[in-house]
């Protein structure tokens, strides 16, 4: 049967915002599916390490090494894929993007070798167990190798070459806890030498898959003839294009002060010892698991997102000088996006926060379960929300600012690290490590603030209104409210004593909530479902309108 004509109308009014939403679209499946399926292996690994090593090497690998690891790549790697994925011009000049991407490996050489050095010093609380500075050289080394990667994966988000990400980091990843699963059961003594010769054979593993891919996919399908292009080579006489050097200074800049804000209590806890190793391990662990929305759905939808605005948008152009169709589309994207992100943050905070309890003891036992454990969950759920709205308002800001306004927000940037040491260094004192949750929340309320007066003033000129069309309805509110009510009850009255038929009891009436809430968010926020169906295959959107007028 035909789809009715109101239906028709709203398929064809987001139809119409051009091939980079769906490859967006297509790029965020990609991605929540990579993160899903790497959380649900980290978790596991995690798990099953628990019985066999102590919580101090998890606090060592999980928590110092890995911010070693992460520090490296994003200082090195960040601000050069933020400039050369950027639509500066109406033409690319692809030797001088792949020339520039080759930086970050140069740049990495760098911040290894200091790194290093002060992770390995005695400026900073070291672990008392043998052969740490072979982990911190297996991580170092790691990033480097995975640096050598950049101009084809800046190639592979610019010529749509979506799902070779999920390929490249998600089987050498499988691997990585393979390999650590099967040598910590016979070998716990070599608990360092593991974790860091694993992540070394997936940081290779990573490579190899980018560069046989691309080998074998050939001059054909790639915007140059050949892949040795990726290599550095002269262009018109010169190597860079001095554009794209800039606007990577003035992202690299941003970047420095976004990674101490990101992974600041990190940074914190190694600097300043305030935990032992375990205490490290255990906030980890509960870090890694409230973050789990952030981590396996808000990113993903951020870095395809940015891909889209940037490609729809010139920036540093205001909006009366780019085309209306840009701004129109932009607009309704963003306005979406944030009412999707707002909506899986709400859910997460009803129902995340009455079964924390549960969820930790089911993971991890009494070790988690005990203590602050449950009290570190409840709170990241409640983070979540100033995650996701961050993230999507930080998204379009960062496709739209000129270089200037990089260079402006750099400073309040500044301004964001220094409210965020003071409130992390008093709330610590007061209330423990959920202190360092608390601070995070007051960092992003002020960035959030500041990219929502951005994108305001942005659209000021436009008849849009992007943040005005993105609360959700006062029907979802309702019924978050009311199935949080109903789960807290549940939670007093079955879940206390952990019990079999107890706790499936909890699970059965969250369940029956949830299910509740989707279906009244599903008949309340049609456009936002409409967009979403037209975002599908043409097979799954006629199925989908069939059932509908039936």
């Amino acid at each position: 049967m035909q789809c009715d004509v109101s239906a028709q109308i709203e398929c064809q009014k987001y139809h119409k915002m051009a091939a980079p939403l769906d490859v967006a679209a297509r790029a965020a499946s990609f991605n929540v599916l990579l993160q899903v399926s790497l959380r649900v292996a980290s978790f596991a690994l995690n798990g099953f390490v628990l019985r066999y090593v102590h919580a101090d090497l998890l606090g060592v690998v999980n928590l110092r090494l890995t911010l070693l690891y992460n520090t490296i790549l994003f200082l090195s790697r960040e601000p050069f894929r933020k400039a050369a994925l950027s639509k500066t011009s109406t033409t690319r000049q692809w030797q001088y993007t792949f020339n520039l991407m080759w930086l970050p490996f140069l740049v990495g050489i760098v911040w290894s070798a200091l790194l290093s050095l002060l992770w390995i010093s005695p400026l900073l609380q070291q672990p008392d167990m043998p052969g740490d500075w072979i982990g911190v050289a297996c991580f170092a080394i790691s990033g480097l190798i995975e640096l050598c990667v950049e101009p084809l994966w800046v190639l592979a988000q610019l010529t749509q070459h979506v799902s070779i990400k999920v390929i490249a980091e998600g089987i050498p990843q499988v691997f990585r806890c393979l390999i650590v699963a099967i040598c910590i059961v016979f070998y716990p003594q070599y608990g360092i030498l593991i974790f860091g010769i694993a992540q070394v054979l997936c940081s290779i593993g990573y490579l190899l898959v980018y560069f046989t891919y691309f080998f074998s996919v050939g001059g054909n399908q790639l915007p140059i003839d050949s892949i040795s292009k990726i290599f550095p080579q002269k262009f018109l006489g010169k190597y860079q294009d001095q554009t794209l050097v800039n606007l990577s200074k003035s992202f690299f800049k941003q970047s420095l002060l976004k990674q101490f804000l990101t992974d600041g209590e990190r940074y914190i806890m190694t600097i300043l010892g305030l935990l032992t190793f375990a205490e490290q391990g255990v906030y980890d662990i509960v870090n890694n698991l409230g973050s789990l929305a952030a981590r396996f759905i808000f990113l993903p939808i951020e870095e395809s997102f940015y891909v889209y605005f940037s490609s729809v948008l010139v920036r540093g152009e205001r909006p009366e000088k780019q085309t209306k169709d840009s701004i129109t589309s932009s607009a309704n994207v963003l306005s979406l996006l944030i009412k999707t992100v707002t909506l899986i943050a709400l859910m997460i905070i009803a129902f995340g926060v009455n079964y924390s309890d549960l969820a930790l003891d089911i993971y991890g036992g009494s070790i988690l379960s005990q203590g602050i454990g449950p009290v570190l969950l409840k709170c990241y759920c409640v983070y979540v929300l100033f995650l996701a709205l961050n993230g999507i308002t930080e998204c379009f800001m960062f496709a739209a600012l000129s270089q200037d306004e990089v260079d402006r927000y750099n400073k309040n940037m500044l301004v964001f690290s220094l409210i965020f040491l003071s409130a992390a260094v008093v709330l610590i004192k007061l209330f423990g490590s959920p202190g360092f949750i608390i601070a995070n929340c007051i960092n992003m309320s002020a960035r959030i603030i500041y990219s929502g007066k951005f994108i305001t003033n942005y659209f000021r000129q436009s008849s849009h209104n992007p943040l005005s069309k993105a609360v959700p309805s006062l029907p979802v509110f309702i019924s978050l409210i009311v199935s949080w009510i109903i789960t807290a009850i549940s939670m007093s009255t079955f879940c206390c004593s952990f019990g079999a038929i107890y706790r499936l009891i909890h699970i059965i009436i969250g369940s029956g909530c949830f299910l509740t809430v989707g279906v009244v968010i599903t008949l309340v926020e049609r456009e936002l479902m409409t967009f979403f169906i037209s975002r599908l295959p043409s097979r799954f959107q006629k199925l989908l309108t069939r059932n509908k007028t039936d």
